[in-house]
This record gives C-alpha cells, structure tokens and sequence, in this order.
C-alpha cells in the first residue's frame, strides 16, 4: 500500500516514515503544494496529513483534492485539540482524525481500520467464493482464476473502494490513469466488460448515462 504523508515537523516525520516504512511504501513531503504535486503525479491508497503546515493546511489540501474526485481515504493528524478543526476535517472529506501526541500503535490500528473499510487488505473477498489479491492481481472464483493487468487490477480496485456510490468512466480515468497517458473511456468499458466476465454482471452494475457500481 502506498501512503502521502504531510507532516512538518521533522522529528515526528522521521519516527511515523520509519514506522510506516516497515509495512507500506511512504512519499513523505513537508509542503502542502508538493503533497498537491505529488497527489496529482502518483496513485496512492492512503493520505496521512498534518493540518498545519507552513505554506497552507492539510483540510485546503483535502478539499482541492476531493474537487478533483480524488476518493483517497485520509486520515489527519493534528496539535489542535478545538472541535472546530475536528469539524473542519471530516467536512472536508476525511475518514480519520488522531490528535498529538499519539501512540504509533494507535496509528497502526486507525490504519488497519481505514484498510478493513476500504478494502486495502492484500486479499479481498468480493463475494461468495471470489478473492482478488491485490499484490498479486490474482483474481479467482470457483471456477476461474485469473491474473489481471495492471489497469484492470486498479479499477476493480478504485470500484470496490467506491462500492457504496455510483462511480463514472470519467472519475476513473482521471483517478487511474496519468494526464499524458488517459485513454477514451472505451478503455474503461472494455475493462469492466472483462472484469463481468470473471466476477458475473451482478458484481457491477451498469447504471446507465452514470458510470458504474460495485455490489
């Protein structure tokens, strides 16, 4: 699982890079416009940022990103302990919030909780008899197993993730793909067509003139 950490303090950031590098593969960044950056040139499944930071905050941050349909599960961490930053966080999009100072055990289990959610574990069950490994790209059913290219690992993915919304060709695309790499979204419909094939229709549905959804 690959991780953003923003956090200025640079003590603090070494101890949560180290701890976290144990399991996961951290960018770490002390700006609020790298982290930006770094958001808009690389996948990530998971964000970790600092509301205070020296050239803006961790909630203006999350809030540009969630305008960009950027659905990344994002915990923050902060020094404030007033309810309105609290307030602040989860309206602009967060899943978790742990305030200073924290245990690194107490990181580690908000982390395997925003896992279980999401379904950031390395395998996941889809549905009755069907696993997909996520490291692996292994996805297999009780009669098939399959090995899925990279793309159409990461869009199973990003719709299981998304399993409680309708998701649209255009939000992935813009999400899976790099700028100077996006295809047509003739590419995501052959995917999905691909992925029915394996998973059976009634693990995606198409909704019509919308996108896609993960049932």
């Amino acid at each position: 699982m690959k991780i953003l950490l923003l956090e200025d303090d640079t003590v603090l950031a070494d101890i949560l890079v180290d701890y976290l590098e144990e399991d996961y593969e951290v960018s770490h960044t002390y700006s609020m416009k790298e982290a930006l950056s770094l958001a808009e040139d690389n996948s990530y499944e998971l964000y970790i940022f600092d509301i205070n930071v020296p050239d803006g905050d961790g909630i203006s941050l999350l809030k540009e990103l969630r305008s960009f349909s950027d659905t990344t599960p994002t915990i923050f961490i902060t020094a404030f302990h007033d309810t309105k930053y609290l307030k602040s966080a989860f309206e602009s999009g967060a899943n978790d919030f742990i305030k200073k100072p924290f245990d690194l055990e107490e990181l580690g289990q908000r982390i395997e909780n925003i896992k279980r959610h999401f379904g950031l574990n390395s395998i996941i069950s889809l549905g009755q008899f069907i696993e997909f490994d996520t490291q692996t790209h292994v996805l297999k059913n009780a009669e098939v197993t399959k090995t899925l290219r990279a793309k159409e690992s990461d869009c199973l993915q990003y719709l299981y993730r998304n399993r409680h919304r309708v998701v649209s060709a255009d939000e992935m695309l813009q999400n899976i793909w790099e700028f100077d790499e996006m295809p047509t979204d003739d590419a995501i419909r052959t995917i999905v067509k691909e992925l029915r094939k394996i998973l059976g229709k009634e693990h995606i549905i198409n909704v019509r003139g919308e996108g896609y959804r993960f049932e």
